[in-house]
């Protein structure tokens, strides 16, 4: 058997979680992922993706999708809820070789959760799902440390289905061999395509590819269950395994010891909806703001620096067309921040997108790799995500050069970054809820201890929206 399923799957069944601060960030990473979510509803490009497959095909008494009315079963409910959280590109994220957004997983982990405790009786609490999270955030972090899929030209989200299937399936009950099984078959389903995060074929797939990822590790687990074959060398098979056809014969490896380092560190998105690369980059431009508003038409040039990632995945120029291109566009980002003084979801739209003084500034900026901030930002003890803005005048001035090596959400500034994250999570719910379900929500997450304790079925009460029909419920 290839030895990373049988120490993912080791690590799934055996681990133990000690780290205090990994269960700490777990919840706010929880309250930030649901509410992202919510945020998510008020686009009907999103509303869309959600209910059952074949329409009609209820569940009653099955898996609930926060925020909504829908009762589903397991499988399409870890779409709807992994498609929600990612939406936006506002929940939780990692940098690394490879990078992503680990919950992504909470698709998986609340379907399975709600399944479980509802369908088949069993009792499992807040602190089961946070276990889980950190385990899969954990299995998804560590792979990408060492093992960079997008530079052959596959997905992300590969990883978000294999750490959702380890994990998923032992919440639905495999023994370990079922758990190895179903690893090996998340491995040979290989990776989609990353060209829809690309141009020229950007497009709205990015923000349902971590949903999809998370409804096929449902699937898998369940098929492990049944009692379905796994294949020992699905990896490292010459030929015919994961490495040889579609990794170009290099080995994947396990950077560190699966522990709770990814949840320790995790980042969070807490004042932008933008890549993270171009976080504090948009923070710059903010900055910047007042300085640089009343002379748009005086400036000369936009000198930025960004680290190596930074330019080989968000510097892009040229036409812009749509919201998935946008919020992939590090000189669009900071236009926005350099124009406005501020930059959420709407500045994505059309209608915001055909303001001519974007474009204008955009093609005034000249956008460069700054080599001390690529070296900070691989460094693991580090994990900096520098960008510098610096504008030029016609007439010869120019504005201080503006650095931000930390983002708000980094654990560097996690104290000054929890209250906000509260804020944004506060501010979610008020578009999807009444004031008395606001208040009950927001009171859950006042006590660890008790929130931890909570049943699953009753914490995810919380969040049903009382109503017939989707389209009422987030009217």
């Amino acid at each position: 058997m290839d030895s990373l399923f049988t120490e993912i799957a080791s690590y799934v069944h055996e681990g133990e979680i000690a780290s205090e601060l990994a269960y700490e960030t777990a919840r706010f990473c929880l309250m930030d992922s649901l509410g992202c979510g919510f945020l998510a509803l008020a686009y009907p490009e999103c509303r869309k993706m959600l209910g059952p497959v074949v329409p009609g095909a209820s569940m009653p008494g099955g898996c609930r999708v926060p925020g909504t009315p829908l009762e589903l079963d397991p499988v399409k409910a870890a779409f709807d809820i992994g498609t929600i959280v990612r939406w936006l590109d506002f929940n939780d994220t990692w940098l690394a070789a490879e990078w992503g957004h680990p919950s992504d997983n909470l698709g998986a982990i609340l379907a399975v959760a709600d399944y479980q405790s509802r369908v088949k009786g069993e009792s499992l609490s807040v602190k089961d799902v946070l276990t889980a999270m950190i385990k899969a955030h954990e299995i998804q972090g560590i792979l990408a440390l060492d093992n960079s899929f997008n530079r052959v030209g596959l997905d992300h989200v590969l990883l978000v289905r294999v750490a959702s299937t380890a994990v998923a399936s032992k919440m639905l009950g495999a023994d370990y061999d079922q758990t190895v099984n179903a690893i090996s078959h998340a491995w040979i389903d290989g990776g989609a395509l990353r060209t829809y995060r690309h141009a020229p074929n950007t497009g709205s797939r990015k923000s349902w590819a971590a949903g999809d990822a998370t409804s096929r590790a449902v699937r898998l687990g369940l098929i492990s269950l049944s009692g379905e074959m796994g294949y020992a060398t699905a990896l490292s098979a010459p030929k015919w395994g994961f490495q040889d056809v579609l990794f170009g014969g290099q080995p994947i490896t396990l950077a560190k010891p699966l522990e709770s380092y990814v949840m320790d560190n995790i980042l969070f998105k807490i004042s932008f909806p933008a890549e993270f690369h171009a976080q504090t980059a948009v923070e710059c431009a903010i900055t910047l703001h007042p300085e640089v508003s009343g002379r748009l038409g005086d400036i000369d040039r936009v000198e930025m620096e960004t680290q190596e990632p930074g330019v080989r995945i968000i510097d892009k120029t040229g036409p812009l067309n749509n919201f998935a291109d946008r919020d992939h566009c590090l000189q669009y980002m900071a236009a926005i921040g350099l124009i406005f003084g501020e930059l959420d979801a709407n500045h994505y739209s059309d209608e915001v997108s055909s303001d001519p003084r974007i474009d204008a500034l955009r093609d005034k900026m000249v956008v460069r790799e700054n080599e001390s901030f690529t070296k900070d930002y691989y460094d693991l003890d580090k994990r900096a995500i520098g960008n510098s803005i610096q504008v030029f005048f016609n007439d010869g001035t120019s504005t201080e050069r503006i650095e931000v090596q930390y983002p708000i959400g980094h654990r560097n500034r996690r104290a000054e970054g929890i209250p906000v994250l509260q804020t944004k999570f506060a501010n979610s719910l008020k578009g999807v809820f009444g004031e008395e379900q606001q208040a009950a929500i927001l009171g859950s997450f006042q006590n660890s201890d008790a929130l931890e304790s909570i049943e699953v079925k009753d914490f995810l009460n919380l969040f049903v929206k009382n109503t017939d029909g989707l389209e009422t419920a987030l009217a």
